[in-house]
């Protein structure tokens, strides 16, 4: 099933302004939380369901067929495993007509006991996250009436696995530092290229996954914050600015890490990308309500009226919303998973060398971004920044 090209702009859209608001080391996956806001979106009134409209991008009464269509053709991708769930109180009302637009078999039961109820949603976490994500990321409490989840997990194989070796850069934050570099080298020059955004040039390389799913690297100019780089990387996915790819970049140094030179070599060879980037395992973990702007989630909060009428005829109001996420780059592949959570609480030596050849180096030896994207629909899965790579243990 395929997702539309409406519902793929208004993710990219939430992922381009949670990264906006990047800073530091993290992951993060605004495809996980997108469906769960568009849900409530549904259910909402006055200023909350407006807010949450805003934040989903799309009007409130058109939000739950998309969550749908989004959760449908994410279950459908190759090397992703997605899920949604709900949990509420047995003394909590929902509306059936609410209810049943959610996927089948997603609803279970918050019982009195809470030990036994996070052992659960813990568990639902591990099982739909390939143990990626071994916990719900929140806890449950006497004010939780109802958890509403999402959980994705994604994997890919690289075509050509990287050479792994011990890296050690000669400048910037991570000069001097033994890290596990990763290199590899080929012929598609158009693997590499420079977007040039509002804020500065942004190097962008594409690592091609074997199942349909691959890894953007992006390199900006070293005064660029991270939420700079990453929203470039998406406004070019989306085709809004232009990628000059590296085949048709001039001699020298034309972009962040990115230089092209013509070399000597002894018989006729093809033009050569030679790539050294660095192995990363980072986890992060965000409350969605510290940024309840981002996420439309502010009038929600006030548990001092209901705002979720077409969810239930109890006042709701959303007292948790949290996600954790990690991400894994290496020689083989690359994996990421996600869960998200939003608990509404009431309401309330050189030879003779006679040719030459064109070779593209691209150098990701400091801090960079990354997206992970879904080729065909060009949905970005999850985002991140890294800073601290995996040391070189050899």
């Amino acid at each position: 099933m395929r997702v539309s090209k409406t519902t793929v702009r208004a993710v990219n859209a939430l992922t381009a302004r949670w990264a906006g608001a990047a800073c530091g080391g993290t992951v993060f996956s605004a495809a996980g939380v997108w469906p769960l806001l568009a849900l409530l979106a549904d259910g909402a009134w006055g200023a909350a369901r407006a807010e949450l409209a805003d934040a989903v991008g799309l009007p409130a009464d058109q939000a739950a067929v998309a969550a749908r269509e989004l959760l449908a053709a994410m279950g459908s991708m190759p090397g992703l495993c997605s899920a949604l769930g709900l949990w509420t109180r047995h003394d909590l009302a929902l509306r059936e007509e609410w209810r049943a637009g959610l996927p089948a078999a997603t609803h279970g039961v918050l019982t009195d006991d809470l030990p036994a109820g996070q052992r659960a949603l813990d568990a639902w976490a591990a099982e739909r996250t390939d143990g990626l994500i071994e916990r719900m990321p929140l806890a449950l409490d006497a004010d939780v009436v109802m958890v509403l989840a999402s959980a994705l997990a994604l994997r890919t194989e690289w075509a050509r696995p990287f050479e792994e070796l011990m890296l050690s850069p000669d400048a910037g934050p991570w000069q001097g530092r033994r890290l596990t570099g990763l290199r590899r080298t080929g012929v598609r020059l158009d693997r590499a290229g420079v977007a040039s955004g509002p804020h500065g040039y942004v190097t962008e390389l594409k690592v091609p996954g074997d199942n349909g799913i691959d890894v953007h690297l992006l390199l900006g100019e070293q005064r660029l914050t991270p939420g700079q780089v990453l929203v470039t990387g998406v406004a070019a996915l989306a085709g809004r600015i232009p990628v000059v790819p590296s085949g048709q970049l001039p001699y020298g140094d034309v972009g962040p890490g990115l230089r092209i030179e013509q070399r000597r070599c002894p018989t006729p060879q093809p033009p050569e990308l030679s790539v050294t980037t660095v192995a990363y395992d980072m986890s992060a973990r965000h409350d969605l309500l510290d940024r309840h702007g981002l996420f439309g989630l502010t009038t929600a909060m006030d548990t001092g009226d209901g705002h979720f009428p077409g969810i239930s005829p109890d006042p709701l109001a959303v007292g948790k919303a949290e996600q954790s996420a990690v991400a894994q780059f290496g020689a083989l592949g690359f994996r990421a998973g996600a869960v998200t959570a939003i608990a509404p609480a009431p309401g309330g030596a050189r030879p003779d060398l006679r040719c030459t050849t064109t070779v593209v180096t691209a150098r990701f030896d400091r801090p960079f971004g990354f997206l992970a994207v879904h080729r065909e629909s060009r949905l970005v899965l999850t985002a991140g920044w890294v800073t601290e790579p995996l040391p070189y243990q050899r």
